[in-house]
């Protein structure tokens, strides 16, 4: 298989768990525990392989410096665009509730709603996609957390959407929309970064970290801390220590 496709196939695999976690919370009743305590599992091993996979690698490649300001730029990108689609609804586009604002309550807030959930994918699908440059194969700690993580978001999400009356051909029209678009990004993050040099690519890859982490701490802990509060900080160690087992391994 041609590398340009195995990133795109890695890249539409992490968003298919999107899809996977969408058709669960439209069909088989899950409780808002539940899906927290798996919300703050995937924060968790996220995190995980954001530490060891991603940042450590990029600090390795292209220092310190380069790769703390690329992090930071990812944080403050990811925070202004996340501001911007606040305004227009997607605020609680990731829980599992009656947060999420109706078409009827806040006109455009479900095409804000998709777009929000389409800038969370993004970053980590390029990471899948530069991660394969060089004769290089993409880290099983890094898809394992792209998986795993994915799964609680598209559920939480999807139940969100539910409850507020959005029809299924919507629900599973933004979380197959985006499993492509994931598949295209990470293709993308292949072709065009071919010829680019180590350091420009660990950059970049700092970038795409900063903006999941920050995604994951606006977005996910939130969700799953409104339900297992005292419990979420266990839970997002347990995923932690999951995937760090799955790096050392």
């Amino acid at each position: 298989m041609p590398t340009w496709a195995e990133a795109g196939l890695w890249g539409s695999l992490g968003g298919a768990a999107l899809v996977v976690g969408a058709a669960v919370a439209w069909w088989v009743p899950v409780r808002r525990s539940v899906v927290a305590v798996i919300m703050a599992f995937g924060a968790g091993v996220l995190i995980s392989a954001l530490a060891f996979d991603l940042v450590e690698e990029a600090a390795d490649d292209a220092g310190v410096l380069p790769a703390a300001i690329g992090f930071l730029g990812g944080a403050v990108v990811y925070v202004l665009a996340n501001v911007a689609l606040d305004k227009r609804g997607a605020r609680h586009r990731k829980r599992a509730g009656d947060e999420q604002p109706s078409e009827q309550e806040q006109n455009g807030s479900g095409m804000a709603i998709a777009i929000g959930a389409l800038l969370d994918g993004v970053p980590e699908s390029i990471v899948l996609g530069v991660s394969l440059l060089g004769g290089s194969r993409v880290s099983t700690a890094v898809i394992a957390a792209v998986f795993i993580s994915n799964i609680p978001e598209g559920l939480s999400s999807a139940a969100g959407m539910k409850a507020n009356g959005r029809p299924a051909r919507y629900v599973f029209g933004v979380w197959g929309g985006i499993a492509l678009a994931s598949g295209l990004a990470a293709l993308l993050g292949y072709v065009l970064l071919g010829g680019a040099s180590a350091t420009t690519i660990a950059v970049i890859t700092a970038v795409a970290a900063g903006a999941m982490l920050t995604m994951i701490a606006d977005t996910m802990i939130p969700e799953a801390f409104a339900r297992t509060q005292v419990l979420t900080g266990l839970v997002t160690a347990t995923g932690f220590l999951a995937a760090f087992a799955i790096h050392r391994a």
